[in-house]
């Protein structure tokens, strides 16, 4: 964790500090020689700390001796860091200030040369005194075979059998009974092969107690040949293996014959392959962490030809549960429990039976703690239990405290190691740290996804590589989370990408105290805070007001500031930062303009997101040399100052904003000095601008002419609202056709996109546009009686979005049907001309949205959409199907109605769903945290359809049936 965050900024800064320094001084050789040594011994260091964490992570009790040793190894490697960034910011001061400037403005803190040379020679020497310290005081390492039945808190899974086990299971009723359904015999007409039935979700879901009880049932009948469990958390394929054979030996004692080397894969396969051959068996595998691991397990099975046998799997990965039931099989995803359940649940484990008849108090605040995850229900239960309640400790003195809890009591010991596990076994040190990160977010503040992969980035969290920029790097990463179940999806736009998230539960609790714990965070939640040394400071909503609570800090070392609420001037004085990388002001209560000044002489600054009652940016946010996003989304500034256009490393820019008065229209920008400059410095194709999200325009704005300079140019948003003066829109046609000009062989780049929003003003201007033309996402908001002439030679359009306030006419929605790529369309209108969707027509069209305030439905042929995934009809005057057919699709997965449409709308379609052989889930749409998809969504006002939006299920299918289980 620490190399990722720590060794991932140098890789990205050296480069940079050594090109600053031959230009700002020359350094004596030695000094140069002095930080390569130290650039050496922090990768050594930070990697010696993840490996120290990773081997002590499955072993609770890791020893007095190991965390000293881990502390200061840490500590060393950021006063490494610190000594090197003070280099950066000094030469990059000295780059900008002129002679006069440096004399009388230099920062007290800024080191001379000499006292840097002297700073190195210390970290040196500190560096060998951690050495020669572990070298007299060794850490043992406990051996990896008890580590890993450390790790896993239970029985080896050679000796446990499930039907001893006794868990209270509460509302699985249903799902039990669907989940034997699914491996009851084939059916005529299914596959004659093996089938395999996944249960995946998040970690105390339940997943090994509902596997546990569908195998007593299994067990007990006459049905199967051979049974066995086996656990494969933490245990390589051999191993697993090895106890699949003992497992059928409590059937068979011939099972074992000659016991055989684990490492001897090939071998076992072959004994296991003997033993099922012409068998008809019943085995679980629990907690599979792998897909590799999978793939080799899944060899030893025989071909099944007559469909009998059946495999269960339990994991916390979902792209591993989809490969395991890839073939004939099946994913349950567990659900956490509803509220009714949960309080069943957690009574069941608080309260004594003699105490049935007692009032209990109010469990409200422990069930929002556990958010329906039976684990933690049941371990908060037994917790409350043994301290005397329904008589004892109140609920909110306990969450209040439920960090000191979860790390020290003894009743916590289960969930803590499984926890602990769970983070452990997360692939890579950027991974562990990407999760610690959600430390510094409220649990009831829904964090935006862009906005986190833009944080990540400018942190140095993401190790860029040659092959894939930082940005893509950390969106791997988020959804590694998302698929390991760490964290959920809040809102989810129509072509899959998540919105926001959130971190739940227990989980959350376990983020946090984990992130503060390694000084990873530090958190101002109340006024009682002591450290020193602090990297990620966040204050949340009104605490920490007195600047006495940061009169022991030292803020000149804070790499990212993050506010919620109301902050002190204390912490508004942005003289104090050096260091700073992120600074993130968007909800931040007491921001206002007479701040920014001081923002704009952070100049490590990469990441910069303003709210408050900002209402213009300063000229000299040009010396944000290193700024990488602007988001003024949520400012009040409509003004940009063109001196941004300046910024080298500028990537992304966000809000809604014209160029500032004096450079706003053409014939003056270009007979201006600083005009002049911007224009030369794109025409040399300085500009590393990506996102441009957006302008508005009148025509005729100087901005339009700079805009074809930017060749990066991936995203761009653009209003267009006519002045009194504007008439001629040649500039903007001539900016678009640009933009979206097919460069086959100059643009490797796989996405292009451009939201426009002339509602009010023709389209004309677009009929101008000629082809070749590539976009991979379009999004119109206007009058539409006809598509752009442009759309004929249209190459690569995936995502496709038209709305309008009036009627969509037949001429544009017939000329949909030959977007042969287009998987993502959603159209919103007052109502729809008729047409006809033709067989074969949108033959890779994957999710399909009506929004209509008069839902008249097109005819869909049968054949025609083959392929699609998901339909949303999000109209709530619809009545009954309205011409609607979901038979017609075949892979349909999901049909997502309006949250006001009738009742008995809902229960056609539920109906229908019950009769389709996919079974697709009829669900509801429930909108978001309104004041994040405000946010996330502003500069996309044209682009309603892509609003974000979460899901509330009515019908759920199978895989999504609500579920309640207890792990005894």
């Amino acid at each position: 964790m620490e190399a990722a965050l720590l060794s991932g900024t140098m890789k990205v800064m050296l480069p940079k500090l050594f090109s600053l320094v031959e230009k700002s001084w020359n350094l004596h050789k030695g000094i140069k020689r002095d930080i390569k040594f130290l650039e050496k011994e922090l990768g050594m260091i930070l990697r010696s700390i993840d490996a120290e964490l990773s081997a002590g992570a499955a072993n609770e009790d890791r020893g007095a001796v190991l965390l000293l040793s881990m502390e200061e190894l840490r500590e060393l490697a950021h006063g490494i860091e610190d000594c090197i960034d003070r280099l950066v910011y000094r030469a990059s001061w000295k780059q900008q200030s002129s002679l006069l400037r440096r004399r009388l403005q230099s920062p007290k803190a800024l080191l001379t040369g000499l006292q840097f040379a002297e700073k190195l020679q210390r970290m040196k020497q500190l560096v060998a005194e951690a050495h020669e310290r572990r070298q007299r005081y060794p850490v043992p390492r406990p051996s990896q075979a008890a580590s890993a039945a450390q790790a896993d808190g239970s029985p080896s899974s050679a000796s446990f059998d499930p039907r001893l086990t006794d868990a209270d299971l509460v509302g699985v009723d249903e799902t039990r009974a669907k989940l034997l359904e699914q491996l009851a015999a084939a059916a005529e007409g299914q596959p004659m092969q093996l089938k395999v039935v996944s249960i995946v979700g998040c970690w105390g879901s339940g997943k090994t107690a509902l596997a546990a009880d569908v195998y007593r049932i299994q067990a007990g009948s006459e049905r199967f040949d051979k049974h066995a469990w086996v656990c494969a958390a933490l245990r390589s394929p051999g191993e697993v293996l090895m106890d699949l054979l003992r497992g059928f030996s409590s059937d068979d004692h011939s099972c074992l014959g000659n016991v055989l080397n684990t490492s001897n894969v090939g071998q076992l396969c072959v004994q296991v392959r003997e033993k099922l051959v012409k068998k008809r068996y019943f085995i679980v595998i629990d907690d599979l962490q792998t897909q590799n691991q999978w793939k080799i397990i899944k060899s030893a099975f025989p071909d099944d030809n007559d469909g009998s046998s059946r495999v269960v799997v339990t994991t916390t990965i979902q792209s591993v549960a989809n490969a395991c039931s890839s073939d004939n099989g099946y994913v349950h995803k567990m659900s956490r429990l509803d509220e009714k359940c949960s309080k069943e649940l957690f009574s069941k484990k608080a309260c004594p039976e003699k105490y049935s008849q007692y009032k209990q108090p109010d469990p409200t605040a422990i069930l929002k703690k556990c958010d329906g995850q039976p684990l933690a229900l049941v371990t908060i239960g037994e917790f409350l239990q043994s301290n005397g309640w329904p008589r004892g400790p109140a609920c909110e003195d306990v969450c209040n405290n439920i960090g000191y809890h979860l790390e020290t009591e003894e009743t916590f010991e289960k969930m803590r190691r499984v926890l602990m596990r769970n983070y452990a076994n997360l692939p890579g040190h950027a991974l562990k740290a990407c999760l610690l990160y959600f430390g510094i977010f409220p649990s009831d503040n829904p964090v935006r996804r862009k906005s986190l992969l833009r944080r990540w980035s400018a942190e140095g969290i993401i190790e860029t590589q040659d092959s894939c920029d930082a940005l893509t790097l950390a969106a791997k990463n988020f959804n590694k989370l998302v698929d390991q179940n760490f964290i959920e999806p809040i809102d989810v736009s129509n072509n899959n990408n998540v919105k926001t998230c959130q971190t739940y539960g227990m989980m959350r609790e376990f983020i946090l105290q984990l992130s503060i714990s390694q000084n990873f965070v530090t958190l101002f939640c109340d006024d009682k805070k002591e450290e020193k040394y602090v990297r990620r400071l966040s204050l949340h909503h009104k605490n920490a007001k007195d600047g006495d609570s940061f009169k022991n800090i030292d803020l000149s070392l804070v790499r990212s500031l993050t506010i919620f609420g109301k902050a002190c001037k204390t912490v508004l004085d942005f003289s104090k930062y050096e260091l700073l990388r992120v600074l993130d002001l968007e909800k931040c209560d007491d921001l206002k303009d007479d701040h920014i000044k001081g923002i704009c002489n952070l100049l490590l600054l990469k990441y910069l997101s303003l709210g408050g009652s900002v209402t213009e940016l300063p000229e000299d946010i040009v010396k944000l040399e290193h700024l990488e996003a602007l988001d003024v989304r949520r400012t009040k500034v409509n003004i940009l100052p063109v001196e941004v256009f300046l910024l080298p490393c500028l990537v992304h820019i966000l809000g809604e904003f014209r160029l500032s008065g004096k450079v706003y229209k053409k014939s003056v920008f270009l007979k201006k000095k600083t005009g002049n400059e911007v224009q030369k410095f794109l025409s040399e194709g300085k500009s590393n601008i990506e996102t441009l999200a957006g302008f508005v325009t009148d025509g005729s704005d100087g901005f339009l002419h700079l805009m074809g300079h930017m060749n990066r140019l991936r995203k761009v948003k653009i209003w267009c609202k006519p002045s009194a003066s504007s008439t001629d829109w040649t500039d903007l046609t001539r900016a678009i056709q640009q933009f979206i000009q097919d460069k086959k062989d100059e643009n490797k780049d796989t996405t292009r996109s451009l939201s426009l929003n002339f509602d009010e003003c023709s389209k004309n201007f677009l009929d101008l546009v000629r082809g070749p033309c590539y976009l991979s996402s379009l999004k119109l908001h206007g009058s539409l009686t006809a598509l752009p002439k442009f759309f004929v030679s249209l190459r690569g359009l995936r995502e496709l979005c038209l709305s309008t306030t009036t009627k969509l006419t037949t001429s544009v929605l017939e000329a949909l049907s030959n977007l042969s790529y287009l998987q993502y369309l959603k159209l919103i209108a007052r109502d729809i001309e008729d047409f006809v969707i033709e067989v074969q027509a949108l033959p890779r069209l994957l999710c399909l949205c009506f929004e209509l305030q008069n839902p008249t439905f097109p005819t869909i042929k049968q054949g025609a959409m083959c392929f699609l995934v998901t339909l949303q009809l999000l109209c709530k005057d619809i009545n009954g199907f309205s011409g609607i057919n979901i038979e017609c699709f075949e892979h349909l997965e999901e049909v997502i109605l309006h949250p006001k449409v009738s009742l008995e709308t809902q229960k056609l379609f539920e109906k229908a769903a019950e009769e389709h052989p996919n079974g697709p889930k009829i669900v509801l749409l429930k909108s978001g945290d309104e004041a994040e998809a405000e946010a996330e969504s502003s500069n996309d006002r044209l682009n309603p359809a892509f609003s974000n939006m979460g899901i509330s299920e009515i019908s759920p299918a199978l895989n999504e049936l609500p579920s309640g289980i207890v792990v005894p």
